[in-house]
């Protein structure tokens, strides 16, 4: 059974940085994965999305050039490294596998879902 876990949310003051780490187990190969987040009051959305077999990378407009998704293939791992943060990315943020098709932002489209991890971003 796969499990995905991830790590690394807190606090931080807007203009501030974190990263985001997750871990995945029970996969023969390692999925395509990304991230997806959920604010209060709002719906949940994706965030990136790093693909496995090319390593291609997508991104929301909300957080283009700000967030930055990698992945470390042999430990069936995924990043994602948040600069520039903001008030409007507090939220819940979820890592996220196996992309089962559709719009990629949709968090439909993915199977496998972690627990999430809280980010609190105050001014």
């Amino acid at each position: 059974q796969a499990h995905v876990v991830e790590s690394g949310g807190g606090s931080v003051q807007a203009g501030g940085s974190l990263r985001l780490s997750c871990s995945t187990s029970g996969y023969t190969l390692s999925p395509s994965m990304g991230w997806c987040r959920q604010a209060p009051g709002k719906e949940r959305e994706g965030v990136a999305y790093i693909r496995a077999d090319n390593s291609t990378t997508y991104y929301a407009e909300a957080v283009k050039g700000r967030f930055t998704i990698s992945q470390d293939g042999a430990k069936k791992s995924v990043y994602l490294q948040m600069n520039s943060l903001t008030n409007e990315d507090t939220a819940m943020y979820y890592c996220v596998a196996v992309f089962r098709g559709g719009a990629w932002s949709s968090p439909t489209s993915w199977r496998d879902w972690g627990q999430g991890t809280q980010v609190t971003v105050s001014s």
